[in-house]
């Protein structure tokens, strides 16, 4: 496939050869950094890792510029942070056992850019190579503006395509921020138990931001034995590790919804619900 950015790239890790590589892909993760995909879209990964007949796709939009750097990685330039960047996400892909790994290599401002149609048009190939049957991005409350825009350039990118051709179901998942304040019946609920040891070995590939000080590996099982131990106050766990993304799948049925209503909506029930409690119990 030919993309817009000079320096994209596309891996199969098990040199299946194309198309057949993107045709076979069931589940495809679309994330804006190396490594987003290995936190936000584990589920789609689990799934796959030892299926016969389901495999997993991983998408990374960005470059991986402006990282942090410190320790071990410190006197990197930020040309050399990128290529090592891209390394350990093949290599995660690899472990992983990825039907296919392609890394777009756009800066962050084609992302965040609202009339840059570059990256979406990238996707929307992809995707109709591809046809999976699940799509996992970032979810549109996320705090990190590159996170947003590639859910954006997403939802763009399905709604290019003929009904037929869509996915059947579009996740925005947690990264950049959590899920758990939204109301328990409209989360789409990820049981990632028994996953752990998987999780761990694809997290810990990505030295260069472990070591150069940000323990995403730590924060994100944090979160999801959090997730199962708080979603519920009046039952035992049922799970281990859970989780949460908003269904973004209204969004690529109906072309007509507002991405920005659709989230504000979600949002405004949140804040109905905490009003209705604290309403009960002052009285008003």
């Amino acid at each position: 496939m030919l993309f817009s950015q000079k320096g994209a790239s596309l891996l199969v890790p098990d040199g299946t050869a194309m198309p057949a590589a993107l045709n076979r892909v069931t589940h495809l993760g679309i994330g804006a950094h190396q490594d987003d995909l290995e936190f936000m879209a584990l589920h789609g990964i689990a799934a796959c890792f030892h299926a016969e007949d389901q495999w997993f796709g991983g998408v990374t939009c960005t470059n991986g510029a402006g990282s942090s750097r410190s320790g071990a990685y410190a006197a990197f330039t930020d040309e050399e942070m990128q290529a090592v960047r891209r390394e350990e996400q093949n290599l995660a892909a690899r472990v992983g056992r990825f039907g296919f790994m392609a890394q777009l290599d756009h800066p962050s401002s084609h992302v965040k850019s609202p009339t840059d149609l570059t990256l979406q048009n990238d996707l929307t190939a992809i995707l109709r190579q591809c046809r999976p049957e699940i799509v996992y991005t970032h979810q549109p409350a996320d705090k990190h503006e590159t996170h947003v825009g590639v859910m954006a350039a997403v939802v763009g990118a399905i709604r290019a395509l003929p009904m037929e051709e869509r996915p059947r179901a579009l996740h925005g998942c947690e990264v950049w921020r959590n899920l758990d304040w939204m109301n328990d019946g409209e989360k789409v609920v990820h049981d990632l138990s028994g996953s752990d040891v998987l999780a761990s070995a694809l997290a810990g590939i990505f030295d260069s931001q472990i070591a150069g000080g940000k323990r995403y590996d730590l924060a994100v099982m944090g979160r999801r034995r959090a997730n199962a131990t708080f979603f519920n106050s009046h039952a035992t766990d049922q799970a281990e590790s859970l989780a949460f993304a908003m269904d973004l799948t209204p969004l690529i049925k109906d072309d007509s919804l507002d991405l920005l209503d659709f989230t504000m909506d979600c949002v405004g029930r949140f804040a109905e619900n905490v009003r209705a409690t604290l309403s009960r119990r002052l009285g008003k």
